[in-house]
C-alpha cells in the first residue's frame, strides 16, 4: 500500500476517535502494554516529559519542545488530533515522520497488531514510540490523548509530568465533576516524578496534592511563579513601537559603557550589559517579520522581555505553567539557556509546526482560528474577541461548528449577540449538523445562517464582510482543520 492507502486503511480499520467519538474510546492499558513489548519498550530508550489537561496542552507541549530543541536537544514530540496531515501528530524536531514510515511500519507489523484490535490512538503511540526510539531522540514531549490515568501513553517513566489544568471536558468518560476529572488526569502523577500543575484550587488542588504526597511526587504550582511575571498583549503596532523603544535603549547603554575604564562605574557597567536588549530585539524581530501579535513577559530573568508568538489571552496561564515546567527541567538537569527560551517562545510555530492556536491565515479582512472547543476554551476566546472588538472596532464574523458530544447549549450561551454567525459542519461523523446547530443557537439568542461546509461559510464571510473585519473560525478542531486543508480553495495565502 502507499501512503494514502495505509491511512484509509488506519481510519477504516481502527476504531478513531476523532471520527466516531466514543465508540473508539479504549479505557485500560492491556493491549498497549501487548504492543509496548512487541516494539521492544520503545519508550524506555529516551527520556520524556507527560502531559495532560483539559486545555492547553498542545500550546505547552509545542512551546516546551520548542525550547528544548533550541537548547540542541533532538526532541521527539506526540500530540493528538492532528489538523491536516497525520503525520502532524509524530515530529521529531518539528519534521513529520516520512510518509515511508507509516507505509513500512503498518505493512510490517499488520499480522500482530489485527488480532488485538487496538484502537487507533493505541497503535499510533505505539508506532510514536517505535519511530522516536529508532531516530535516538534524547528527549520526547508526549501529550495525553484523553484523561491520564487509563491513557494509553501512560505507560512511560517521564522525568517531568504537567497537567495544566481542570475543566469540563470529555465527561461521560472522566467524570461529571472536576474533582473525578482531575483524579482521572492526576493518574499520570508517579512514584518520585515531580509534576507541575497550572490551574488548581480548591477541591482540585487537594486532589493533586493528595497524590503527589501518595506516591511522594513534588508538585509545583505554576500559579505561585505568578507575582513574579508581569504578563501583557501586545498588538502588531504596539510591538513595533516596543522595538524603537528597545533600540533607543540599547543604544543609550553602548553609551554608557563605551570607551569608559573598567573599573569605572563597574556595577553600573555590569547592569548594563546585563540589561542588553540585543537578544530580546532578535526575538522579537521573528514575531513582527510574521505581522503578529505578541505576548510580552517581564522577570528577573527578561528583564527587557520574553516574547511569545502565540498570542491567544488564554497564554497567559500557558506561559506560567511552560516556563515553571522549564525551570523544573533545569533543576532536574536539563541545560538551557536564556536564548533557548527567547527562541522557543518567539518560533514556536516555525520550530515545531503548530497551527489552529490563534493563527492569522488572512489579512484585510483578518481571518483568525483557534481550535478552542470547550467552555473553558471557548470563555477565552471569547475574551479576546470582545477585546479586539473594542479596541480595534471590528464588525465579527463567527464561522462556528462544533461536534455532537460536546456541551453545545453552555458554549452557545458564551458566544458574542453583537456578531454575525455562519453555522456549519466538520467533514467528520461526529459533527452536529449545521441546521440543527443553528436551531439551538437561535434559542440561545444567536443570528445567523447554515451552510453545509466550512468552505461554504467562509466563502459566505468573506463576501459579507468588509476588509476592516474579523472573521473568527472555530467551536472545533475539525472545523479549524477543514479551514486549513482548504487554504487553497479559500486562497487563504
Amino acid at each position: 500500500m502507499d501512503y494514502q492507502n495505509t491511512l484509509k486503511y488506519l481510519y477504516e480499520s481502527m476504531p478513531m476517535f476523532q471520527q466516531i467519538g466514543g465508540k473508539a474510546y479504549k479505557p485500560g492499558l492491556e493491549t498497549t502494554h501487548k504492543l509496548d513489548e512487541h516494539f521492544g519498550y520503545p519508550h524506555q530508550q529516551f527520556k520524556t516529559i507527560h502531559i495532560a489537561g483539559t486545555n492547553g496542552k498542545g500550546s505547552c507541549s509545542h512551546t516546551i519542545a520548542a525550547v528544548l530543541q533550541s537548547a540542541g536537544y533532538r526532541v521527539g514530540l506526540f500530540t493528538s488530533p492532528h489538523l491536516v496531515d497525520f503525520r502532524e501528530r509524530i515530529r521529531i524536531n518539528g519534521e513529520m515522520i516520512p510518509e515511508e514510515y507509516v507505509v513500512n511500519f503498518v505493512a510490517d507489523h499488520r499480522s500482530f497488531f489485527e488480532p488485538l484490535h487496538p484502537s487507533f490512538f493505541e497503535l499510533t503511540t505505539a508506532m510514536a514510540f517505535r519511530y522516536f526510539a529508532d531516530q535516538k531522540v534524547d528527549v520526547a514531549v508526549i501529550e495525553v490523548g484523553m484523561g491520564g490515568r487509563l491513557d494509553c501513553t501512560n505507560i512511560i517513566q517521564p522525568d517531568l509530568c504537567i497537567i495544566t489544568n481542570i475543566g469540563f471536558d470529555h465527561m461521560q468518560y472522566l467524570g461529571d465533576t472536576l474533582p473525578k476529572i482531575a483524579k482521572e488526569k492526576a493518574g499520570i502523577i508517579k512514584e518520585g516524578v515531580p509534576v507541575v500543575i497550572g490551574r488548581a484550587k480548591g477541591h482540585v488542588k487537594r486532589v493533586f496534592t493528595i497524590k503527589g504526597k501518595k506516591v511522594n511526587a513534588p508538585v509545583i504550582y505554576a500559579q505561585s511563579i505568578a507575582p513574579y511575571n508581569c504578563m501583557d498583549w501586545l498588538s502588531y503596532s504596539q510591538s513595533q513601537e516596543l522595538r524603537e523603544r528597545l533600540t533607543n535603549i540599547q543604544q543609550t547603554l553602548y553609551e554608557s559603557v563605551e570607551d569608559k575604564d573598567e573599573n569605572f562605574e563597574q556595577n553600573f557597567r555590569e547592569l548594563c550589559l546585563f540589561l542588553n536588549p540585543a537578544d530580546s530585539m532578535h526575538a522579537l524581530d521573528k514575531i513582527l517579520d510574521k505581522r503578529k501579535d505578541a505576548i510580552r513577559i517581564t522577570n528577573g530573568m527578561f528583564p527587557c522581555g520574553l516574547f511569545m508568538e502565540l498570542s491567544g489571552i488564554y497564554q497567559f496561564e500557558n506561559c506560567l505553567t511552560i516556563l515553571t515546567a522549564l525551570e523544573e527541567l533545569e533543576r532536574i538537569g536539563y541545560r538551557i539557556l536564556p536564548k533557548d527560551y527567547l527562541n522557543g517562545f518567539s518560533d514556536v510555530c516555525q520550530l515545531t509546526g503548530l497551527m489552529g492556536r490563534w493563527q492569522k491565515v488572512y489579512s484585510y479582512p483578518d481571518i483568525i482560528c483557534d481550535t478552542g472547543h470547550n467552555v473553558d476554551g471557548i470563555k477565552y476566546i471569547c475574551e479576546q474577541l470582545d477585546f479586539y472588538q473594542q479596541t480595534l472596532k471590528q464588525q465579527l464574523h463567527f464561522v462556528f461548528g462544533m461536534v455532537n458530544d460536546k456541551d453545545i447549549s453552555s458554549v452557545l450561551k458564551l458566544l458574542p449577540k453583537n456578531a454575525i454567525y455562519y453555522f456549519t459542519k466538520a467533514s467528520v461523523k461526529r459533527a452536529l449538523p449545521e441546521n440543527e446547530l443553528l436551531k439551538q443557537a437561535e434559542e440561545a439568542g444567536l443570528t445567523g445562517t447554515a451552510y453545509p461546509t466550512v468552505v461554504d461559510a467562509v466563502q459566505a464571510a468573506k463576501k459579507n464582510c468588509l476588509p476592516k473585519d474579523l472573521i473568527f473560525v472555530g467551536g472545533s478542531s475539525f472545523i479549524v482543520a477543514d479551514l486549513l486543508a482548504n487554504r487553497d480553495t479559500l486562497d487563504l495565502h
